[in-house]
């Protein structure tokens, strides 16, 4: 139903402020872990046998790489316009292009709702495309999310 992608995932894990280490800033942590956990899923969906293993763990590998360099360079105005773009992906028509940009660093991105329907537990989801260009290097990524009990979404692939 979803194709899965490192950046749908890191663009809904920087907004978690949870982590953060001596070392990095919390977008570098968080777009770390995001990206190792989105390559992960992305490379078991390929191989058989070993070659899975092999597969996963080149996409933790990688991602991780990529959600770090993203991280690192997403500054606090690049998450908000972000989210901003999210919250209106949520309700907009199938097919409409939410933009963002930031003009103190050129750094941008598009959200486009492509499909909604009803999860099994009867919540109203949505299917987005989300691409991000950070530095003049543009990533795509796949999503869905998911109207949570108390009216917030959360995105749940």
């Amino acid at each position: 139903m979803l194709r899965k992608s490192a950046l749908a995932l890191l663009c809904g894990s920087l907004t978690l402020a949870a982590c953060q280490t001596d070392q990095w800033g919390s977008d570098q942590t968080v777009g770390t872990l995001g990206g190792a956990a989105a390559g992960g899923l992305l490379g078991s969906q390929f191989g058989k046998g070993s070659g899975k293993l092999v597969t996963t763990s080149l996409g933790v590998l990688l991602g991780g790489w990529a959600g770090n360099e993203i991280g690192a360079s997403m500054d606090e105005t690049d998450r908000l316009k972000n989210q901003q773009a999210e919250k209106r992906a949520y309700t907009a028509p199938i097919g409409q292009q939410i933009t963002w940009n930031n003009p103190n660093n050129g750094n941008s991105g598009t959200v486009v709702p492509t499909r909604d329907g009803y999860a099994a537990n009867g919540a109203y989801c949505r299917e987005f495309q989300q691409t991000i260009t950070i530095g003049g290097k543009q990533q795509q990524g796949y999503g869905k999310a998911c109207q949570q009990p108390d009216g917030s979404w959360k995105i749940v692939q």
